[in-house]
């Protein structure tokens, strides 16, 4: 079950014992899910938004689902069998348009200003929001994607836990 890959216990879960990534679950809040282009993962991304968003644990719980909407709207995510496309399930799915790194980086330096924090934060495709040759000019490193992609990866734990 999509539920469980993602190491969420929603109220649909009639499992009480820990899955096998319990101990996982308990000492990170991050997750990255890595594939090869049309595996699926922006679906199986936005599935455990969905999950989040419809979990009984949290009143009201919402979820940032952050992409690039010109990839979204290319490509939607498809829905599990049995979900409502018009669920109000989906009201809770904040949808967070980005083109570049420099947008995840001000997105995360000012999140702690909400007032009340989602309960997750997805980031789709992270990877292809950093150009290779811009990284490389802005960093003047052969490496500079990796860079980029190392310090707005901090910026975003940091933020998360500076908020908690």
């Amino acid at each position: 079950m999509v539920e469980e890959l993602f190491f969420w216990k929603g109220s649909n879960n009639p499992n009480p014992n820990p899955n096998p990534f319990q101990q996982f679950q308990n000492h990170s809040n991050l997750l990255l899910l890595s594939g090869p282009p049309s595996s699926g993962k922006t679906s199986l991304l936005f599935q455990f938004a969905f999950n989040v968003a419809s979990s009984a644990i949290h009143s009201n719980p919402n979820v940032v689902f952050i992409c690039n909407q010109n990839r979204l709207d290319s490509k939607p995510p498809f829905l599990s069998q049995g979900i409502d496309p018009s669920s109000n399930v989906f009201q809770r799915i904040q949808m967070k348009y980005v083109n570049d790194d420099e947008d995840i980086r001000k997105y995360f330096a000012a999140f702690h200003l909400y007032d009340t924090l989602p309960k997750a934060v997805v980031i789709d495709d992270f990877g292809d929001f950093f150009d290779n040759k811009v990284c490389q000019q802005r960093y003047s490193n052969p490496r500079g994607r990796d860079l980029a992609m190392i310090k707005s990866l901090a910026l975003c734990h940091n933020a998360i836990n500076y908020a908690k």
